[in-house]
């Protein structure tokens, strides 16, 4: 049995991917860039860095990353000022039953620490997790395998030994690649069938995921 559980955040733990599609459209349209919210269909899992290259190479090369950085920051905050950020069904109940049963959890993903952190204390989810890895702790971005193989040496386990739960392409390319049996829960980007069939399981809520751990549990 697995010993450890391995969480992505944006889009799995949290319903956030929406509410960046939606700062990027406005500020892309301040910046007389129309529908730049589809970009974020290619960059889900990206970190900083590597979102600062695509831009470049996809949009023009002379796109101003720090701004729109800065302003998609603010305007993000404003919305979530505004609406909250909702925690994705089953979330709570799939880190708790973690807990409950034993499991090390730890966190994978490519947003940034400060930001990571300040989002999982207000959900009060902060605590269930043993180890963290933050998109500015890596050298190599989600596809990489970097960012989970660091998330199991932070609770002391081999990747043979961890679940991962993801919700991107991007992130199941990088569970895969790092040994982890891969959960996918598919959030804006439905899954093409070559990432399909890198996931071990596919579902369509974090509460079947619950399901699939009672059973390996119990068997």
């Amino acid at each position: 049995m697995e010993q450890g559980l391995v969480f992505d955040m944006d889009g799995l733990i949290f319903d956030t991917e929406r509410i960046v599609k939606q700062s990027w459209d406005d500020v892309g349209k301040d910046l007389g860039i129309p529908d730049m919210g589809e970009h974020i269909f290619r960059t889900i899992g990206f970190n900083r860095e590597r979102r600062a290259v695509y831009f470049r190479e996809n949009i023009r090369e002379d796109f101003p990353v720090e701004e729109f950085s800065e302003r998609t920051r603010r305007r993000f905050y404003e919305i979530t000022e505004t609406e909250g950020v909702e925690i994705k069904p089953g979330a709570r109940e799939l880190l708790e039953y973690g807990k409950q049963n034993g499991f090390k959890i730890a966190l994978a993903t490519s947003s940034r620490r400060a930001y990571a952190e300040q989002l999982l204390k207000d959900a009060g989810l902060y605590e269930y997790f043993d180890g963290f890895v933050f998109g500015d702790m890596v050298t190599h971005s989600k596809p990489d395998p970097e960012v989970y193989m660091r998330a199991c040496e932070q609770i002391g386990l081999s990747p043979k030994q961890c679940t991962a739960f993801e919700d991107a392409p991007a992130g199941v390319c990088s569970a895969h690649a790092a040994g982890l049996c891969t959960c996918m829960i598919p959030d804006l980007v439905e899954p093409e069938e070559p990432v399909r069939q890198l996931a071990d399981y596919v579902f369509r809520s974090l509460h079947e995921a619950i399901g699939m751990l009672k059973r390996r549990i119990n068997r």
